[in-house]
């Protein structure tokens, strides 16, 4: 086998145009254009709607390269592109090779009859997407009007990420090129086409069933060599003859390390390395990453309905997380780094689970590399939501061929927890308004496309991972997909509905796979897209980085609600951040102590694509907001909560541990200078995986006059020494009577961290640290400080991004504080 890399340099030009521009791929016309200044960032102000126009023009690109004696005198040479998008048109040496459509597939050509050895030219041209999209006439019965909050008209027609034409967060910036690799691949004897690894779990091991695939170019004996490698490097290899393509073949691990997701276990990893090989030489090779683990979903009947559980290794755990959409506007842009930044963000916050959203692409090895390595659990959309489509003859085949591809490149993967045919089109169909006028055809292409087609698809090449035909759902066949006692479930009463935050304590869902709320992004994310004029909500600027109609007014309504309006744009910014956080903490809170009844949250949405208002918990730089800082606290695999009613506070706790775990309360009444009104403390040891009311205290009688002045301070500590504070007020915060807190700093450091120290004289409320110009990430923000003791906060090193500081004093010198009530 021999291979060649096409990545690297190209030229790239407007069609036509006879200018030539140097290009490098994976690229594509954004990023060529951008590295040479002829367009503004389409992040920068208004610039996405000149950026937009630029893709109603067709665009080449070209490379010169060199064909080896060696490679062209191979039996078969291929041209691998793993990702064009979308409307190609391949051409070697002016030879018309193929034509692609579809950005989400690999392409694979026998190119062999076209290479020259010696210098050779590649040229492929990327037809216009918006031109495709507005020249597409549907059948007669087919008329599409539906159109997704914020995309282009079209979008469904062309298999291209749907979010590419804008969506209620995102830009319409549907960028085009090779976004992947591309390559030449020359086969001697054979190739490995495929291997499917079926994990077999028994009593005291774990077989591998191999079920390989290849393409013998010759009749002659070949062998199979199997290389596993275990987490600590020994390697064990078993060669096994060959003569047919089609082979299957096992072997056993005897006391397998078993993978857990993050919270439960470790995440040790197998190599395979799978050889096929003639004369004692390499054919072709391929090599996989393993966890041996069963994963499923448990949906087994209770006294409520179904359940809908992740089940690990014969455990049902509680999923905690987010949904993720593509990680920016230009998707070459997208690196391994920034992916992993995502990633350890997730684990840092506790998270256990990512919903991959169907409106985007299928992510990159490296996603899914990174979530096997830190434990993440990935619910897989397919790349279907939000659209009505028509699902003609060419459009099944190019469907079909787009989910094999995809589910043999992520089958094997650990972290793959289950297969989901769509994001809310079965609820769309019955429950949208906009929905209901298209053809009956339509409504039954829908139960064909995502109950018949795509879940054949998957099955063909992976019947082992769990298949839920559309998020959210009941089970399929337009059966009440919205049922919150079965299945999974999206909740956006709050938010899209305007009802206050205490509407989610009426609802036990099964799986909470979608809910919300937005906020701006900081003030220094703000500056990367604005004039100092634009610095307000209502600009046209600020409202063209704010895709959700009305949203604006949405957080100022419910903003209204909770607290006081903030004297300046700063304020109003970082209000907004603690709005989100305390509304997604009140869901999660909730369903977490249902624990059993609800076993899923996963909020909308982990991340960005571009800087904008959204409903993201790290902004497009990789900056936590409020709500990610809080999200590391009540998703914490021991995590205490208070639920109160009129003047009673419960204190619950939930241990997400797979041991019994003894837990204490404190639970202290104090006024905002810190005065202490009652004192009670509680002991329990929580089940494993459980949630348990420790106590229910009634403060009537205490706070006769002085609701709001008096809080409840909750110490949660369990017998590992981990320590969290939760505090519940009996009035909105924006009735609570305030006093600036006069928090004094010290800043102590030592060899690998700061440690910050901070000192009040009353009741501070989100404390929030920041820099000016530097990013960091602190292991605690967003915080209260509740009495008279230190609070001291790490800040480690290697979490400060750019400038690093020369000493303790030029950090405290820098240091931004900031608490509730200096917003007002």
């Amino acid at each position: 086998m021999l291979h060649q890399t096409l990545n690297g340099n190209w030229k790239m030009r407007e069609l036509t145009e006879n200018h030539w521009l140097d290009a490098t791929i994976p690229g594509s016309v954004m990023s060529t254009l951008l590295h040479h200044n002829l367009i503004g960032d389409p992040s920068w102000r208004l610039n996405e709607y000149e950026a937009r126009e630029l893709f109603r023009k067709d665009y080449e690109f070209r490379k010169e390269f060199t064909v080896t004696k060696d490679l062209i005198d191979l039996s078969k040479v291929e041209l691998i592109c793993n990702g064009l998008d979308t409307l190609a048109e391949i051409y070697i040496n002016d030879i018309l090779l193929a034509k692609a459509d579809n950005m989400h597939r690999t392409w694979r050509y026998d190119c062999k009859s076209l290479l020259n050895q010696g210098e050779n030219q590649i040229r492929i041209i990327f037809r216009a997407p918006i031109t495709y999209m507005e020249n597409y006439e549907p059948a007669e019965n087919k008329q599409i009007t539906y159109l997704a909050n914020g995309a282009m008209r079209g979008n469904q027609y062309i298999r291209k990420a749907h979010c590419m034409f804008g969506w209620d967060w995102g830009a319409q910036v549907p960028d085009a090129g090779i976004w992947r690799d591309i390559e030449l691949i020359g086969y001697r004897d054979g190739r490995i086409e495929d291997v499917e690894i079926i994990q077999h779990h028994h009593k005291n091991g774990v077989e591998l069933e191999f079920n390989t695939k290849l393409e013998l170019l010759t009749e002659e004996k070949y062998l199979v060599e199997y290389t596993l490698t275990s987490p600590q490097g020994v390697a064990t290899t078993y060669p096994i003859e060959v003569e047919e393509e089609e082979n299957h073949h096992s072997i056993t691990v005897e006391d397998p390390e078993l993978w857990w997701p993050s919270g439960y276990g470790e995440q040790p990893l197998y190599q395979l390395t799978v050889a096929l090989k003639k004369h004692k030489e390499i054919s072709d090779n391929k090599e996989f990453t393993l966890g041996l683990r069963t994963l499923t979903i448990s949906q087994e009947k209770d006294q409520w309905g179904s359940e809908f559980a992740f089940k690990i290794n014969g455990v049902k755990i509680f999923a905690k997380g987010a949904d993720y959409i593509p990680e920016d506007l230009v998707y070459s842009r997208i690196t391994r780094e920034r992916t992993e930044h995502l990633i350890r963000s997730c684990v840092r916050a506790n998270y256990n689970c990512l919903r991959v959203w169907g409106g985007g692409y299928y992510p990159s090895e490296d996603f899914y590399d990174l979530c096997d390595r830190y434990g993440l659990i990935v619910w897989q959309d397919l790349m279907y939501a939000c659209n009505v489509y028509d699902l003609t003859k060419e459009f099944e085949e190019n469907i079909i061929e787009e989910t094999k591809d995809n589910v043999r490149r992520i089958r094997h993967h650990a972290s793959l927890g289950l297969w989901c045919g769509n994001n809310e089109l079965e609820s769309a169909w019955m429950h949208w308004p906009d929905f209901q006028p298209h053809s009956p055809q339509l409504r039954a292409d829908y139960i064909k496309q995502f109950e018949y087609v795509l879940p054949r698809a998957v099955e063909e090449v992976d019947d082992r991972t769990f298949f839920w035909p559309s998020s959210p759902s009941s089970g399929g066949c337009f059966d009440d997909p919205d049922d919150e006692n079965r299945g999974d479930t999206h909740y956006w009463a709050v938010w899209h509905g305007l009802k206050p935050f205490k509407d989610y304590r009426k609802y036990f869902f099964r799986f909470c796979s979608e809910f919300g709320f937005q906020s701006f992004p900081s003030i220094k994310t703000v500056n990367s897209f604005t004039e100092e004029e634009d610095r307000n909500i209502f600009s046209k600027v600020m409202e063209s980085h704010q895709k959700n109609t009305s949203a604006n007014g949405i957080i100022l309504y419910y903003l209204s609600e909770n607290f006081l309006y903030p004297k300046d744009f700063t304020g109003l910014l970082y209000v907004s951040q603690v709005l989100q956080g305390i509304a997604i903490k009140f869901g999660v809170e909730h369903w977490r102590r249902n624990r059993g009844r609800c076993m899923g949250a996963l909020y909308w949405q982990l991340n960005d694509d571009w800087p904008v208002a959204s409903w993201a918990s790290i902004d497009y730089f990789g900056r936590w907001k409020a709500l990610h800082y809080m999200a590391k606290n009540f998703f914490a695999p021991i995590a205490g909560s208070l639920q109160r009613t009129d003047n009673v506070v419960e204190a619950h706790i939930q241990n997400e541990r797979r041991e019994d775990k003894a837990c204490k309360v404190i639970m202290t009444l104090r006024k905002m200078d810190f005065t202490v009104l009652r004192t009670d403390s509680f002991e329990t040891v929580v089940p494993a995986l459980s949630s348990s009311k420790l106590a229910e205290i009634d403060y009537c009688d205490l706070l006769t006059g002085i609701e709001d002045q008096a809080y409840v301070e909750a110490v949660f500590s369990d017998e590992d020494g981990d320590q969290r504070t939760e505090v519940e007020i009996f009035v909105p915060f924006k009735y609570l009577a305030l006093e600036q807190p006069e928090i004094s700093v010290d800043v102590k450091e030592e060899e690998e961290q700061f440690l910050i120290t901070l000192r009040a004289k009353r009741f501070a409320g989100f404390v929030e640290l920041d820099f000016a110009e530097t990013d960091a990430i602190f292991d605690d923000n967003y915080f209260y400080i509740t009495n008279n003791e230190d609070k001291v906060i790490t800040l480690a090193k290697s979490d400060i991004t750019g400038e690093q500081f020369e000493d303790a004093a030029q950090l405290k010198a820098k240091l931004l504080v900031r608490s509730l009530r200096d917003s007002y």
